[in-house]
């Protein structure tokens, strides 16, 4: 693996991901809507455009080693066409760009909620299948995408695609922020009895995933077809991981609970509400979430260290700590 290109190489995971690449010296280039200096400073190389321009993108995708897309509209909340667009039509550009332009590997960023279907998951594994009903557009249309790209998984084009839950670590953009914002506005409550189990993945180690499995893809290529659940060296119960973040933050404890039936209540009354009247405006709680806080979601990492030697260097504890200063340093 000498040249790689990353679509989304100045989110979250697509930085991490060109970090350690560039690490290895591995020729990098990340293709976004913007310029990344940082990335640039390191020897990154930007590609400035949308997944969504189909002719764009196929002339660009070319001359690379390994594609990871990681570019994807994320969110529990938006317009249906938009998320689309952007997950599924964009994905369909990049897996025809790799066709046309003979690229050997695509690795895809996924997510262990195309396969949620509003019930406990207790070390669920890869042979779980697509649920026939999703309560999020970004839920379906990333499993939509996931089966497109394993779909053309074939001797010419090998790939597969990655699924880390949760990603957290220094620099989130998203999780973190979200829950430390709710936090202090005493915006939070316990959905359910709070003894949920939940996989985290952090930051480090799914860059490395994606790696290990695109390095795979080029060799013995196990994972040629696949789907594969990453995260930490165990679950956690979710809200005492949240308690214990905000308890070295001397944010204040989330101790008030809400029945899971309740909050699933209120999330579809927001939903109907949002959609008449606020389209724009993300509900507090919807059907979806209110599932996500109180299920369990937890799932075997097997499949990903039997295939490519997936395992999770930065343990739980290490990188509450890496959190913990890079958090105190802003």
């Amino acid at each position: 693996m000498n040249k790689v290109l990353i679509t989304g190489g100045g989110g979250f995971v697509g930085e991490a991901i060109a970090h350690q690449l560039l690490d290895k010296k591995i020729e990098c280039f990340v293709l976004g809507r913007n310029n990344y200096p940082k990335l640039v400073e390191q020897g990154a190389k930007c590609i400035k455009g949308d997944i969504t321009d189909r002719e764009y993108i196929v002339k660009k995708v070319s001359n690379f080693d390994v594609v990871f897309h990681v570019a994807a509209l994320a969110g529990i909340w938006g317009d249906k066409c938009e998320f689309y667009t952007s997950n599924v039509q964009g994905t369909d550009n990049v897996i025809e760009a790799c066709q046309v332009n003979g690229i050997p590997a695509l690795v895809h960023t996924s997510t262990p909620s195309v396969v949620f279907a509003g019930r406990d998951i207790e070390r669920g594994d890869e042979a779980m299948p697509y649920p026939e009903r999703f309560l999020c557009h970004y839920a379906r249309t990333k499993a939509i995408a996931e089966q497109h790209v394993l779909q053309v998984d074939q001797n010419d084009l090998k790939t597969c695609a990655i699924r880390p839950h949760l990603v957290w670590g220094p620099a989130d953009p998203h999780l973190i922020p979200r829950l430390i914002d709710r936090g202090k506005k005493k915006k939070l409550k316990v959905v359910g009895d709070g003894h949920n189990l939940v996989d985290i993945s952090y930051i480090d180690n799914v860059a490395s995933a994606h790696i290990l499995a695109a390095k795979n893809l080029l060799s013995s290529a196990e994972s040629s077809g696949k789907a594969y659940f990453i995260g930490q060296e165990r679950p956690v119960k979710l809200w005492e991981w949240i308690n214990a973040l905000f308890r070295q933050l001397n944010i204040p404890l989330v101790k008030k609970k809400v029945p899971e039936n309740i909050a699933y209540g209120v999330g579809q009354i927001l939903e109907i509400f949002h959609g008449i009247f606020l389209k724009s405006q993300e509900p507090a709680m919807t059907r979806f979430l209110a599932q996500q806080l109180g299920k369990s979601h937890y799932f075997s990492h097997e499949r990903a260290t039997r295939d490519f030697g997936y395992l999770p260097k930065i343990s739980i504890e290490e990188g509450m700590e890496r959190l913990l200063h890079w958090l105190r340093k802003k």
